[in-house]
């Protein structure tokens, strides 16, 4: 299984980035899938999940600002962020619960990472 994030890049405070990250590989489904960041020199946090029923939670310091949404039919999982502030800035990870047979309950995997800085 492999994950595969795209879209980080440079914006301006207030602008926008949309990640996306696609989950390939040997797959019978995927349960849970989301978004965490690490900034330099702090710990990695999430961000944004989002079940494979729909529904999602945030941390408090996106809640209104990040959207988390999810393709089935693609697998893959996206992260619309608007209202950028310096201190998003954070290398963002996608991380997918996905089972890779009927017989298994589900394995943690997680993408390289993608960087997004905020700045002007």
């Amino acid at each position: 299984v492999q994950l595969q994030a795209y879209g980080g890049g440079l914006v301006q405070p207030g602008g926008s980035l949309r990640l996306s990250c696609v989950v390939s590989g040997s797959i019978f489904s995927i349960n849970s899938m989301a978004w965490y960041r690490q900034a330099p020199g702090k710990q990695r946090d999430l961000v944004a999940r989002v079940t494979s029923g729909g529904s999602t939670n945030y941390a408090d310091f996106v809640k209104g600002r990040f959207t988390v949404s999810r393709d089935n039919a693609k697998n893959t999982v996206y992260l619309q962020m608007n209202s950028l502030k310096p201190e998003d800035t954070a290398v963002y990870y996608c991380n997918a619960d996905v089972r890779v047979a009927w017989y298994n309950d589900g394995g943690d995997y997680w993408g390289k990472g993608t960087l997004v800085t905020v700045s002007s």
